[in-house]
């Protein structure tokens, strides 16, 4: 014998006794052992033990996980190991194919995979209980006592168990094989019916079998032809009770369950109905017929449990075509049968276990040595078993047994004698048939692979039609049983009525056709798998443990060919590679990059093999000895430092006794050193206190005595002063006189200093300019009102808060910090060597010395020089020192500003035209006048004199002791103040400076000042005006003249311009539509306009008096006039707007056709004008007067001299009688507004506004200097005569912009069609504000756009269209512009939709545009992919993810309709939106990057700032959610880089370098997060409730998990651990507990989402909002100990403890009861001893529900004292912690597993396991350690754990609707008994801490209140 086979080996392939014998023998010595599993190569065979062993544990299932086939001796669950690993690592599906005799195990092998894999999916979800609990209902329906199987399977089946990618168990789907329905009918001896009789008889409730009119088994005759009732090792009450659990498991309804049973009790009681008749053969025949009924119901009932069970466990596939569906197949049927007596049944399972063989001997032999032949390996042929005839002989060849069993069936007149003699004709010469032994014999004999099987030929074909007569199917038909009807749906059509064969040759098929259909499908899913083998043995036929049949085994394992497989398995090549992946192996090996196998492949690898074996045996070895030597040296450097430690101590203790006595000596003297010091400086300290004491007591003495010498002083004074004799008193009076007669002298100073005036300024005076003499006539000046010049409108002012806190900018301050080398900021008389500040240019520095000279000389603090004789002003003109050129060009200048169409001058001044009269000089005397003029003309040219001039004025006042220079000093400072502001610098000093100025000057100086810094610095010198104003101190009275000849007098200053007037006009005249009023200035026969800006009004004046002085007339009579008139119409003018203002511009009409102002071409239009002036007038009335009235209002004189006054009478009398307006009766305003809208179109030009201008680039035009003419048909371009240079439309300006030059000063430039301009003009600024008005006033009007590019579209919302295309612009509310979309139609195709703003270019046009303007759309930009658009990309912009146009769109859109950049109709919530965004993504990897580069890419080139900012909210959601891969982040992070001024820009950067750190996020964002950043807030609050009715908020971020957020609520608490405490999320109707490893948003938004969508579906309504609350409170109690942590006590543990007592759930004493009452009346009352008379009305919250009838109220009398609330909770806390149940989590449920326990139970979970207690008397029924506890999972409404033993353990199911909570507590106490690195997966339920509140409990939560939760 070979050692191998002494004491047996783990794999046969390693025996030494290759035989039957060395088989045998190794079975049998590892039977004995109790080892009843055994490897061949990879297939297992399993002796069944026909006991229970300990092989089947948790334990076991943990110790076969993740482990190779081998590592571990052999065991089933090492085969579903090998399934499941290999089904994950090569993607391919598995199947096991189980196999054997009936009785050897095959059943339950198939029950311990399914267990097996269950467990090592990990998720005890419900769905892996479900197909769990499939195997005892098909076990109750299809398996049967027989005489030699206890629980022989009676059917085939094939459960395909359906996996997700990560391996866990998603669904699974069972076929079944050819049900024995003969048994229902009829048993052999010894053996049984279906379980399910014998369980239903034995397990229902009596009430339910009195019902159904059931006994006992014994009644019945189908239960009893085999005379076997019971079968022993099965307890068929207890089986019955897991078959109802399984059905509730599996979804059965209760009525499901009924109408099951209803069934099966009819065909009991069929069973006992008997036939009588007048003949045997018709009552036999009525016998088969009621047979053949109860099989087909029992058969269809079995068919359709089945479909009810996958129906319950089988998952459809998802449509994606990517997606691929994980299987593993575990094939469970019948085993070979060879009975005394074989009918058709046993035939069809025979074929089918010859299938099976042959499968196993093709996987097993054929491939494998078919392999080996074309790979030329050199192999020794090994014969084998082929059972390939015999399955020839049944089904394969033609007219094999099974085509002439249902040939013969075919035939009417068939019988079974016919059907053996065409076998025996056919077949009987055959090896394989074994024929009858004679003519009358009905036995023939197969020969299968396990040996002869005889089989009784009789009732063969009439098992093989089953057929069911038409009498039976009508009777089907017309029962009222609805669960008959669904069994035999197939045999009933849809309207109720049987279904008839129309071809009459298409047949019923056959029972063994079915079955060969069947299983060749079947054969065909195992042949796609990989297969593995369990060969089952039975040991013997008596079912006894320990007792092995040689013989039996034997012939078992040669028909299995255990032989043969040992022998191919031992010689063959079990690892096979294919060329290709041999070399991508073993390429390392090699040194080329070429390999040819063919050639050297054995030698090579052989020696490569030794090689690299030495090399890595050679790095062992030095690993090996480099650490055995770094121990080595280790452990003596260790010692080392030990004795150098030693060593050193006694070193320095040695040393520490020799200095002790030194250090000693030296430590005290320090510290008597510092003792003296201290005590010193307290000394001295004391000292100091003392001598202030006494210094200040002396100082109060002296005081006081001072006082009094004061007080008897001031008294004796007082006294004087009352006794002053008449002559002082008079004295008094005559110095009041002198100082009233010197104050009269300081107004006769100002008189004398403005003595140049006259009497009386003028202005206004004289004849009016030519035009405006009418207005003259009737218009009478009023007196000015009295009007606060600051009230006026501003264009700019000061804030008040600037001219505070003064103090600190003193004049001496200033003049320290800025005035040049000695200067003094005081009086002097002398010249100035430097200016007082310092300036670059050198003529700034010339100027400063000469307007000292002058401001001397106008104080007189210098004599005036002498004129010398013969000097004139010609000879002074070459003088040094004759003033500055360009202040003679501002004093002498021409009118400027004088543009009219008749006076137009070009903007250069040669010099020689700048002196025209003399000019002053500092060699000859000046008139006061002129010094002003000159230092006011210093400033206004040389603006960086401004500052200089004020120092020194301001120099000059202070410490000025002569009265008169000081007053001229004033006066002068007044002037300049209303001509010319300071710097910023200086402005604050002299604001300070001028507070001090003398009686009346302060406050008018501050008030010029003030005003002149709003309005801006003057052009002009003062004018006579203004010095008379300056004199008195008093506003300017101006008079403006109206057209319709009203004149308004109104105060101005020197500031005034002439926006403030022309304000305060259109107020005073209630005018609304001001835009085009202007004010004109007119002077002789020149008038000009100042428009309505910021022009001064006194430099026009000024300017005025110039002129009067230029012809020789005195500047004080200067005849001008102010007039209010209509300048320029916008082009959306509407006269309806303001009857105001088409009333004054119809009457500037009528008065411009009287002076030849407006003319027209034709008399006609002339007359239609004066006929509408003429109803306007006066209405219907034709008069002659009226007539000739209207005549010299309207007709030019020049008109008149050319037609005769009559003539023209008679032409406008016509045509008012003729005109419509009279018979329509037309009102005077809409005449008026027809008369100005034809002005506005007849003349555009004389209402316009001119610029002069100088072209510097652009187009050629005939002339480069020209009048630029803006009015509201465009921009004009006029020469000096009025002729057009060119004409501009506002569709053809396509932008305007001012630019500055310091050649040309100030420029403008037009672009336009037709060229660009570039323009030099004073007033550029006006001309680019008044184009750009019109600009964007017309396109925000305008109706009409072209196409910048072409758009297609295939969705009908969005509008189609080609580049150049005119779009017709539709206004309306649907879409916004600010959004980016607008409506239009298409004028070429008449289609309307959305049009995105930035591929359309609105024209600025009230108009349709002409062909002209429509090539503005030629020279567009190419369209850049990395840039914003508003259209969908149309593919990924990844090219990784090509081919998902449809996917990528669906991204894309929602991005679009987040940012604004996308139009829709249905309004959806952001919500919606980024779960379209991000949803797919958490999904799939790789869709992160594609998001990411969309988001940025609509980020990029983005003018929308709406947009930009959407845009910016996803990213900063997207950096939190994921981050994009290594190849995009550089990318991603240089873009948020470069964008560093955007307010998330540096938040985005930092969550995305978080979210490296950390895993993705499960889900899209929560709509918490949301609604944070759409408000731009980076910080996320949430509130957090407490069970003590607390609330806290706490920051919470995107990262933030559930732990972190418990350690932070923990931390702030001041709770000592975190340890135990969960979140809980309540939301309507449950209470949720969270995951601790989970993210704090990925856990709500779960929650949020499952409540919605049920609720969704409950209410079949849309989208809705959740309303929630979140908890913190106390899950696990592990390690409480009352007292150890009093915040947790108070917070948490009191008020989750309290309800739980409350409600009765422990077990308490009287005495304990009355205690705990007593505290609970303290906690509630404190001392108040008063509330004793409540506590009747307040026992529920006192004491336990179910004891309050046990107490009485003297009980309540024994109240123990306790001080404190705290105290009264701790004791009560104390108390309860001693009972068992102290923590427990209580569960009310309804059990129906044990009937030994009451239907109604409580489950009690905590750390010591799962306990079962009685509801009513809390006794505890059983109690399970965890560790006892095999599996457990929990459904809907249903919990499921398995105590025990996988195979033989207890099940308890319990319903409830609080499952899945108990789950989630259950869960957790397991994980961490059994030390599991992770959390369990999160569960949806009410937490079981506490039932729902209920009005009058005490309740753990507040009353939920709707809304969400910050």
């Amino acid at each position: 014998m070979h050692p191998t086979s002494v004491n047996g080996v783990d794999d046969m392939i390693r025996l030494g006794d290759l035989n039957e014998a060395g088989l045998l023998r190794n079975l049998l010595v590892r039977h004995k052992d109790g080892i009843i599993y055994t490897y061949t190569g990879s297939i297992l065979v399993a002796v069944n033990p026909y006991q229970l062993l300990p092989l089947y544990t948790t334990e076991q299932v943990h110790l076969y996980t993740d482990r190779r086939l081998g590592e571990l001796p052999p065991h089933v669950f090492a085969i579903a190991d090998s399934c499941f690993f290999n089904m994950r690592r090569n993607k391919k599906d598995q199947c096991c194919v189980i196999s054997g005799e009936s009785g050897a195990g095959k059943t339950e092998s198939t029950k311990l995979m399914l267990q097996f894999l269950a467990a090592v999916s990990g998720q005890h979800s419900w769905i892996e209980q479900q197909i769990l609990e499939a195997n005892p209902i098909l076990e109750a329906f299809g398996n049967a006592k027989t005489i030699r199987n206890d629980n022989s399977s009676r059917f085939g089946k094939y459960i395909d168990i359906n996996f997700t990618k990560g391996g866990a168990i998603e669904g699974a789907k069972i076929e079944h094989y050819l049900l024995e329905k003969s048994r229902v009918c009829r048993q052999a001896p010894e053996e049984r019916n279906y379980h399910i009789f014998y369980c239903m008889l034995m397990g229902m409730p009596a009430e339910q079998k009195k019902i159904l009119s059931l006994g006992n088994a014994s009644e019945y005759n189908y239960l009893t032809m085999g005379n076997c009732t019971s079968c022993d090792g099965r307890d068929d009450i207890k089986e019955y009770a897991h078959f109802r659990s399984a059905m509730k498991i599996l979804m059965f309804s209760e009525n499901d369950s009924w109408e099951i049973n209803k069934l099966l009790a009819a065909m009991l009681h069929l069973g006992n109905v008997h036939f009588e008749g007048q003949s045997s053969r018709l009552t036999s025949q009525a016998m088969d017929g009621k047979d053949a009924f109860v099989k087909a119901i029992y058969g269809r009932l079995f068919v359709w449990v089945v479909g009810k069970i996958n129906k319950a466990v089988f998952k459809p596939p998802p449509e994606d075509t990517k997606y691929v569906r994980q299987s593993i197949g575990l094939l469970d049927i019948f085993g070979f049968e060879n009975f005394n007596k074989n009918s058709f049944e046993q035939l069809c399972i025979n074929f089918a276990n010859e299938q099976l063989q042959q499968f196993f001997v093709k996987h097993v032999f054929k491939l494998e040595q078919d392999e080996y032949a074309r790979e030329n390996i050199v192999w020794k042929h090994i014969e084998y078993n082929d059972n390939q005839r015999t399955l020839d002989v049944l089904a394969n060849k033609s007219l094999n047994i099974l085509a002439l069993i249902d040939e013969e069936s075919n035939f009417p007149k068939g019988t079974d004698t016919t059907m053996i003699n065409k076998m025996n004709q056919v077949h009987g010469k055959g090896d394989v048939y074994v024929p009858p032994k004679n003519n009358h014999d009905t036995q023939f004999g197969i020969q299968h692979f396990a040996g002869v099987v005889h089989y009784d030929s009789k009732g063969f074909l009439e098992k093989n039609r089953d057929a069911l007569s038409t009498d039976l199917i009508q009777l089907v038909e017309k029962s009222s049983n609805k669960m008959l009807k669904q069994a035999f749906q197939n045999e009933l059509s849809s309207n109720g009525e049987i279904q008839q064969t129309v071809d009459a040759k298409k047949r019923a098929p056959t029972l063994s056709g079915q079955f060969r259909q069947s299983l060749d499908a079947l054969m065909k899913t195992l042949t796609a798998c990989q297969p593995y083998f369990i060969r089952c043995i039975k040991p013997n036929d008596f079912k006894k443990p320990m007792l092995f049949d040689r013989d039996l085994c034997m012939r078992q394992l040669r028909y299995s060919g255990m032989m043969e497989t040992i022998r191919i398995r031992k010689a063959g090549y079990p690892i096979r590679y294919t060329f290709d992946e041999f070399l991508e192996r073993y390429r390392v090996l090699l040194k080329s990059s070429l390999c040819d196998p063919k050639d050297f492949h054995d030698t090579m690898l052989e020696l490569e093999r030794m090689k690299e074996l030495n090399e890595k045996a050679l790095l062992i070895q030095r690993v090996l000895r480099g650490y055995k030597y770094r121990r080595q040296f280790l452990r003596q450097r260790s010692s080392a430092l030990v004795i150098q430690k030693n060593w050193r101590g006694y070193k320095g203790r040695k040393l520490y006794r020799l200095g002790f006595a030194r250090l000693q000596a030296k430590v005290r003297a320090r510290q008597l050193q510092h003792h003296y010091q201290q005590k010193r400086v307290a000394a001295v300290r004391l000292q100091a206190q003392t001598r202030g004491y006494l210094a200040r007591k002396e100082w109060q003495r002296k005081r006081r005595a001072v006082i009094l010498l004061q007080t008897n002083t001031r008294g004796m004074l007082a006294r004087k002063q009352m006794f002053l004799s008449a002559k002082e008193r008079r004295e008094e009076e005559l110095a009041a006189l002198e100082r009233q007669r010197q104050s009269i002298t300081a107004q006769e100073m100002v008189d004398d200093i403005f003595g140049f005036l006259p009497n009386m300024v003028g202005g206004q005076e004289g004849q009016a300019p030519a035009g405006f003499k009418d207005l003259e006539k009737q218009g009478e000046r009023t007196r000015p009102e009295e009007v606060d010049l600051d009230d006026l409108p501003m264009v700019e002012d000061i804030p008040e808060e600037d001219y505070d806190d003064l103090d600190e900018y003193s004049f001496s301050k200033f003049a320290s910090m800025y005035f040049q080398g000695a200067a003094t900021p005081t009086h002097v008389r002398q010249r100035l060597r430097q200016p007082l500040l310092y300036h670059e240019d050198e003529g700034d520095v010339v100027a400063s010395m000469t307007v000292w000279w002058i401001i001397l000389r106008f104080m007189g603090d210098l004599p005036e020089p002498k004129l010398v004789q013969g000097q004139g002003a010609r000879g002074l003109r070459g003088s040094n020192n004759s003033l500055d050129p360009d202040l003679a060009l501002r004093q002498d200048r021409r009118l400027s500003h004088m543009v009219g169409l008749d006076q137009v001058r070009t903007t250069g001044v040669s010099p020689n035209e700048i002196l025209v009269g003399e000019g002053p000089t500092l060699d000859r005397p000046m008139t006061a006048l002129e010094k002003l003029h000159s230092i006011v003309g210093y400033a206004i040219v040389r603006r960086d004199l401004r500052d200089e001039i004020y120092c020194q004025i301001c120099k000059q006042l202070q410490e000025n002791g002569n009265r008169s220079s000081f007053y001229r000093g004033w006066i002068l400072l007044s002037i300049c103040l209303g001509i010319f502001p300071p710097t910023e610098r200086f402005i604050k000093f002299l604001q300070s400076f001028i507070r001090f100025g003398p009686m009346g000057y302060a406050p008018y100086c501050a008030k010029r000042l003030r005003r002149t810094v709003a309005n801006g610095v003057r052009g002009e010198p003062p004018s006579w005006l203004e010095l008379e104003a300056t004199k008195s101190k008093k506003p300017i009275a101006v008079s403006v003249t109206l057209m319709d000849s009203r004149t308004i007098s109104l105060p101005v200053d020197s500031s005034s311009t002439s926006k403030e007037i022309c304000q305060l006009l259109s107020e005073k005249v209630s005018l609304k539509d001001t835009f085009g009023f202007s004010l004109y200035v007119a002077i002789y026969e020149k008038v000009w306009s100042l428009g309505s800006g910021r022009e001064h009004v006194m430099d026009a004046i000024s300017q005025c008096e110039q002129e009067v002085k230029r012809k020789g007339g005195q500047e004080q009579h200067a005849p001008w006039r102010l007039y209010y008139r209509k300048e320029i119409f916008t082009p959306w003018h509407d006269c309806k707007e303001d009857s105001v203002s088409t009333d004054l511009i119809y009457r500037q009409i009528i008065r411009g056709l009287r002076f030849g102002e407006y003319k027209c071409d034709k008399d006609d239009d002339i007359v239609q004008l004066s006929a509408k002036h003429f109803y306007v007038q006066y209405g219907s009335d034709c008069s002659l007067d009226n007539a000739k009235t209207v005549v010299q209002d309207c007709i030019n004189s020049s008109l008149l001299e050319a037609k005769t006054q009559d003539k023209w009478l008679q032409m406008v009398s016509t045509a008012h009688a003729q005109g419509p307006y009279i018979n329509s009766r037309q009102k005077a305003a809409g005449v008026k507004a027809e008369v100005v809208d034809y002005a506005r179109q007849k003349w555009p030009l004389f209402f316009s506004r001119f610029f002069e201008a100088a072209k510097l680039s652009g187009p050629a035009l005939p002339k480069n200097k020209f009048i630029v003419a803006i009015n509201w048909t465009g921009i004009t371009f006029l020469d000096e005569k009025e002729r057009r240079l060119l004409q501009l439309s506002y569709p053809e300006v396509t932008g305007v912009n001012t630019m500055r030059y310091s050649s040309f000063g100030q420029s403008v430039s037009l672009l336009t069609l037709k060229g660009d301009f570039s323009l030099n003009a004073v007033m550029a600024g006006n001309i680019a504000e008044l184009v750009h008005m019109f600009l964007g006033g017309l396109r925000e009007r305008s109706q009409y756009a072209v196409a910048l590019q072409e758009v297609n579209q295939d969705d009908p919302t969005f509008l189609s269209f080609k580049k150049g295309e005119l779009i017709v612009l539709i206004k309306d509310d649907e879409l916004t512009v600010g959004r980016g979309w607008i409506k239009g139609k298409n004028e070429r195709t008449g289609k309307t939709g959305a049009v995105p703003t930035d591929a359309v270019l609105v024209l600025p046009t009230l108009t349709k545009p002409t062909n002209e303007v429509m090539v503005i759309s030629k020279n567009v930009a190419p369209e850049r992919l990395w840039v914003k658009s508003r259209e969908p990309i149309k593919q990924p912009l990844l090219k990784k993810l090509a081919g998902n146009s449809e996917l990528i769109l669906d991204l894309c859109v929602p991005i679009l309709k987040y940012m604004g950049d996308y139009p829709t109709k249905q309004i959806q919530t952001p919500l919606e939106l980024t779960d379209q965004i991000f949803g797919p993504a958490t999904k799939d990897e790789a869709l992160r990057d594609e998001i990411y580069c969309q988001i940025m890419k609509q980020m990029t080139s983005n003018n929308n700032r709406f947009s930009l900012e959407q845009g910016w909210q996803l990213l900063w959601l997207c950096c939190g959610l994921f981050p994009p891969s290594q190849s995009l982040l550089k990318h991603t992070q240089r873009f948020l880089e470069s964008r560093r001024r955007e307010p998330l820009a540096p938040d985005c950067l930092q969550r995305l370098q978080g979210s490296l750190r950390i895993e993705p996020r499960k889900l899209p964002p929560h709509q918490v997060e949301i609604d944070a950043i759409q408000q731009n807030s980076t910080q996320i609050f949430h509130k957090v409730h407490f069970p003590n009715d607390m609330e806290e908020i706490f920051e919470v971020n995107t990262s933030t998990r559930i732990r972190d957020l418990c350690q932070t609520i923990s931390t702030k608490l001041q709770l000592v651990s975190s340890d135990g405490f969960s979140i809980f999320v309540k939301t309507p109707d449950k209470v949720l507990s969270l995951n601790d490893s989970d993210y704090f948003f990925d856990s709500l938004r779960q929650i949020t989402d499952w409540s919605k969508k049920a609720k969704s579906v409950k209410e079949g309504g849309g989208p809705m909002n959740m309303s929630y609350l979140v908890f913190f409170m106390r899950k696990l109690w592990f390690n409480v100990s009352p007292g150890r942590d009093l915040e947790a006590d108070l917070i948490f543990h009191y008020p989750q403890e309290l309800p739980k007592y409350l409600r009765g759930y422990h077990r308490c004493t009287k005495e304990d009861m009355v205690n705990i009452g007593a505290l609970l009346f303290r906690v509630k009352f404190n001392n108040d001893k008063s509330q004793f008379v409540l506590i009747p009305k307040m026992l529920k919250d006192l004491v336990p529900n179910d004891m309050l009838k046990a107490m009485s109220t003297t009980d309540w009398q024994k109240v123990k004292s306790i001080n404190k609330f705290e105290e009264a909770s701790l004791a009560f806390l104390k108390v309860v912690c001693r009972w068992p149940t102290f923590g427990c989590a209580f569960f009310e449920v309804k059990q129906t597993s044990d009937p030994n326990f009451p239907d109604i139970v409580r489950i009690a979970i905590s750390k010591q396991g799962v306990s079962i207690i009685h509801p009513k008397t809390k006794d505890v029924l059983a109690t399970h350690p965890f560790n006892r506890i095999a599996n457990w999972c929990s459904g809907s409404t249903y919990f499921h754990i398995t105590v025990g033993n996988l195979v033989k353990g207890n099940k308890i199911l319990c319903e409830t609707s609080l499952t899945r909570d108990r789950f989630n507590i259950y869960c957790i106490y397991i994980y961490i008994y059994m030390g599991e690195p992770h959390e369990p997966p999160i569960l949806l339920g009410r937490t079981p801490c506490t039932p729902p509140h209920t009005p009058g409990e005490n309740p753990m939560y507040p009353p939920h209140t709707p809304g969400r939760t910050p």
